[in-house]
């Protein structure tokens, strides 16, 4: 069956040049975006009683732009000021370049991974005798807390914010040719807005192997997979296989 509609579980891009605008141009297929989860963040006052002094610690480890926003936010909910002296540790350039938002880069000692938390660790390591302070999602990769541990570093996590699931019922009567997820908690948004989901001739597309995992789970089946080494990102996949099957 042809593609002529399309739902990605993501926020619309800012940018203007975004490959899923050109998809939908080049492919003449319609794009939506709608987040089918969204983050809020946790109060401060729970954040003191998970026993938090932002003041004891000397390093602070960001795994995402929202862990910037929500460590800066708790910080001047607290009235704390963020020393200057204070350490950044940043998964990928995309969050160091996102700490600009708060702070002179040129100011502070920032250290940048290259994409993967386990990429991060030998700069951790170096500075094995900070006191780190782990910012982060009521869901936490279960690899953060093995590499850390590992090294063996003086470290606490803290949920600052939370994945919640989107009120998704004005789709209730909506249908698309592909649905797009990105994570296991769009899946189980899918589900929990709609208990009686009936994949039909719905084409499923996935990113990463725990989302393939849990659309599997679910009984549904995976029409649409990335990364793969010929199509490394969502969009590639998606143009290929929309090539293929609406020439036919």
């Amino acid at each position: 069956m042809k593609v002529k509609t399309i739902l990605v579980s993501q926020p619309e891009p800012k940018i203007e040049n975004s490959p899923y605008f050109d998809l939908s141009e080049r492919q003449k297929v319609k794009i939506d975006f709608r987040p089918f989860i969204h983050v809020e963040g946790v109060p401060s006052k729970e954040i003191r009683q998970q026993k938090i002094d932002l003041g004891k610690f000397t390093a602070i480890i960001l795994t995402s732009r929202n862990a910037v926003d929500h460590f800066f936010r708790v910080a001047d909910e607290m009235r704390f000021k963020v020393p200057d002296s204070m350490k950044y540790f940043c998964q990928s350039e995309a969050v160091a370049y996102y700490l600009q938002k708060y702070v002179v880069y040129r100011k502070r000692k920032i250290y940048v991974g290259k994409r993967t938390f386990s990429e991060l660790s030998p700069l951790i390591k170096k500075y094995k005798d900070e006191t780190f302070l782990l910012p982060a999602a009521d869901k936490l990769k279960a690899e953060v807390p093995e590499v850390l541990n590992g090294l063996g570093v003086n470290w606490k996590e803290a949920v600052f914010y939370k994945t919640v699931i989107s009120d998704l019922s004005d789709l209730e009567n909506v249908t698309y040719d592909i649905l797009v997820f990105f994570s296991p908690s769009g899946i189980d948004s899918l589900f929990h807005n709609f208990p009686d989901f009936e994949q039909k001739d719905t084409r499923i597309a996935v990113f990463g192997n725990t989302t393939i995992k849990a659309v599997e789970a679910k009984g549904l089946r995976v029409d649409i997979a990335a990364p793969t080494p010929e199509t490394p990102s969502m969009t590639m996949a998606l143009k290929k296989y929309i090539t293929l099957v609406n020439k036919k």
